[in-house]
């Protein structure tokens, strides 16, 4: 005789039917699960706004990733009463951070190009874009093959999420792995070279 017992669900699906008042009350009772249901519900929407106020995907990702650590390690403290307003204005009190701080460099370096007169560093210039161009090849071949592909696509080939997605067969959140994962290589391989070009672009 066939149970009368309705089918089990496995846990994901049990969070992913959760409101968002459950997921915040779990999140303050330390419920890893559902900040990852928090986190995979609401991230790609965070990084489209703040993707559009940016136009730089690597600030936007880092702003977004922020937001997330930050809801994680003050969940007892944080006052959340409607999870997605709550969120979409702290993206975009960090997005404001953001836009600041690019003010504010903007009229250093421009105060900084009055004050110095300019000097010929065109051979050191070119010195160190072939460095990081070769440093950029290097991180990129170390990569792998997928997450190369992905780059390669949003980068040069200037194609979107979706677009990425749909020509490799594989889902938006997999393309969005990728893109993290090859940011996170590139910035750590990339600092010292950046430095040394902004080092000589401003002297």
């Amino acid at each position: 005789m066939p149970s009368s017992q309705p089918p089990s669900l496995k846990p994901h699906q049990l969070y992913a039917a959760c409101t968002d008042e459950a997921l915040v009350r779990a999140l303050r009772a330390d419920d890893k699960q559902a900040f990852a249901e928090i986190y995979a519900r609401y991230w790609e929407q965070l990084l489209a706004v703040a993707y559009r106020k940016l136009s730089s995907r690597e600030a936007a990702e880092e702003i977004v990733q922020d937001l997330f650590a930050a809801l994680w390690l003050k969940r007892h403290t944080q006052d959340i009463q409607t999870l997605q307003p709550y969120l979409l204005k702290a993206i975009k009190y960090r997005v404001i951070d953001v836009l600041k701080a690019r003010l504010t460099q903007v009229n250093y370096q421009e105060r900084t190009r009055l004050q110095v007169a300019p000097e010929d560093h065109s051979t050191e210039e070119t010195v160190a874009a072939d460095d990081l161009s070769l440093a950029l090849v290097n991180s990129l071949m170390r990569l792998p093959e997928h997450t190369r592909e992905v780059f390669r696509l949003s980068r040069l080939e200037h194609q979107s999420v979706p677009e990425i997605a749909v020509r490799l067969n594989i889902s938006r959140k997999t393309v969005e792995y990728h893109l993290t994962r090859a940011l996170k290589v590139l910035r750590v391989s990339l600092r010292d070279f950046l430095a040394v070009l902004l080092l000589v672009v401003m002297l």
